[in-house]
């Protein structure tokens, strides 16, 4: 069972990543976030108060997971879009439980509690495709109209 979930939250952890063998085809990369979903209400002194927040992991299984592992760091604001599902297990006494999990199509990264954001030069290799790609392309059309 699983359901559409949209929320903001904070990393609680730093991420977790691995990578799992899919036969003769590139690995399958799993990062796994802890999010603590907080449900802030404001106060009448402009502040404001969390009332039932949650902690749930976010798993995001991506071919880029592995660039991602060190973007993601503890106690950054993230906003998180996927489906929640279900995962029943049993404990060590038998006594069925359930945790809910985030499955995430994508997740954002909120500008609070950020200190800096460094960019980086692209490479030659990626500004030529880049350059490629904008580059319109010419149709049939208007290859005739000259």
């Amino acid at each position: 069972m699983s359901t559409h979930f949209s929320g903001e939250g904070n990393i609680g952890s730093p991420p977790e990543y691995r990578e799992f063998p899919n036969g003769n085809d590139e690995p399958r990369r799993l990062l796994r976030l802890n999010v603590y979903f907080d449900n802030p209400v404001p106060t009448k002194n402009g502040d404001f108060e969390d009332r039932g927040g949650f902690w749930a992991p976010v798993e995001i299984w991506h071919r880029d997971a592995a660039h991602w592992k060190d973007l993601y760091q503890k106690g950054m604001r993230v906003l998180v879009v996927g489906r929640m599902e279900r995962e029943p297990w049993t404990d060590n006494e038998d006594q069925p439980r359930e945790t809910w999990q985030i499955n995430a199509r994508s997740v954002g990264i909120l500008p609070f509690r950020i200190e800096s954001v460094v960019l980086s030069q692209k490479s030659q290799d990626s500004e030529q495709k880049s350059q490629t790609a904008q580059q319109p392309a010419v149709s049939k059309e208007t290859k005739r109209k000259k």
